[in-house]
């Protein structure tokens, strides 16, 4: 059996995770954002004066008199009711880890997780870059609120899709020369290039971190960003096939690491992914493991697509990015029947 139901008590504690989840975003960015930096007094050739200083700078909001009075007295009570909420809601996250950890429904490795929690935090996540490959899954099983089969998504590697056309200032203002490589060393230190301009990162266990994105239409014409960093940044490798992906409608799920902490993981439409791993499985050129694995993916995506999210249809208007004959595809991929045989009859003594 490639995928199985959640029970109800995993079902109510994903939900309650992701509503409590949802309000510590919703609480925090408004402490980074309404409530970011200082307020203080400052005097000045003899007068008081309020100054607000946000990321290092500093400007003067008036002279000191009712209405500024007004202004630092809601600032202050205003920033220490937010980080109040912040503090409560985080505590609440971490009470309910252990839960998540119990009930089976922390799925994201860990590493990938701190690398999109870094994505996320920078705006990358879902503007420039999305998750492609096999840690997908995890977000199509939340979606489809099921569990896939942990043989179909083990994975030693997080493959991130770049979408090259976006400029860099609106996807992510605040980025940092050191790019996207910079962002992996927040989450692991250990991170490396694997050789100059490469599109690969490593860490010391080996967990790769690939930057990918599609072969450009015109080569002589078309010259689409490979880097968000400089030469000592990642440079994405030019792949067939993965415009479908960039085109596709896109999703944002809430799903949990293997630590029992929720996370945004932002997707190409599972039907773009079942389509393009059907595609993948059927070119010669590809390793045959790694084409027997396609067939599967794609297979188990498109049934669960079919079974559980009916509203998604393969000839839908919102794919016609992707091409007639690969969306005609759609027909062939489909599961056999589950005989029911499956499931251990013992628990795991």
């Amino acid at each position: 059996m490639l995928f199985s139901d959640l029970r109800n008590e995993q079902i109510r504690q994903t939900i309650d995770a992701e509503q409590v989840f949802s309000g510590y975003r919703s609480a925090r960015g408004e402490l980074d954002t309404r409530f970011a930096g200082s307020m203080s007094w400052k005097s000045i050739a003899g007068g008081t004066y309020l100054y607000r200083k946000v990321h290092g700078a500093s400007r003067s909001l008036g002279p000191k008199s009712p209405e500024t009075e007004q202004i630092y007295e809601s600032f202050q009570s205003g920033r220490t009711r937010q980080r109040d909420l912040v503090r409560g809601l985080a505590t609440r996250l971490d009470e309910m880890a252990p839960v998540n950890r119990a009930l089976g429904i922390g799925r994201v490795p860990l590493v990938s997780a701190r690398v999109l929690r870094q994505l996320d935090g920078s705006g990358l996540l879902g503007r420039a870059i999305h998750v492609v490959g096999t840690n997908a899954l995890y977000a199509y099983e939340r979606m489809a609120g099921i569990r896939i089969d942990s043989g179909l998504v083990a994975t030693g590697d997080v493959d991130l899709l770049l979408d090259a056309r976006r400029t860099l200032k609106i996807a992510a203002p605040g980025l940092s020369s050191e790019g996207l490589l910079g962002l992996l060393r927040k989450a692991d230190t250990s991170f490396s290039l694997m050789g100059r301009r490469s599109f690969r990162a490593v860490n010391r266990d080996g967990f790769m971190v690939d930057l990918i994105k599609p072969s450009p239409r015109d080569r002589l014409t078309d010259a689409d960003r490979a880097s968000l960093g400089g030469d000592d940044d990642l440079h994405a490798v030019e792949i067939e096939g993965l415009a479908w992906l960039v085109n596709s409608p896109k999703q944002r799920v809430v799903v949990i690491d293997d630590r029992g902490y929720p996370l945004i993981m932002a997707v190409p439409d599972p039907r773009a992914f079942a389509l393009h791993k059907a595609w993948l499985a059927g070119r010669e050129d590809r390793e045959l493991g790694k084409r027997q694995r396609d067939a599967a993916q794609a297979k188990l995506v498109a049934g669960m697509v079919a079974e559980r999210l009916p509203h998604l249809r393969f000839d839908a208007d919102d794919l016609s990015a992707l091409p007639v004959a690969l969306r005609r595809a759609a027909a062939n991929l489909r599961s056999e029947p589950d005989d029911g045989e499956d499931g251990r009859l013992e628990p795991g003594w």
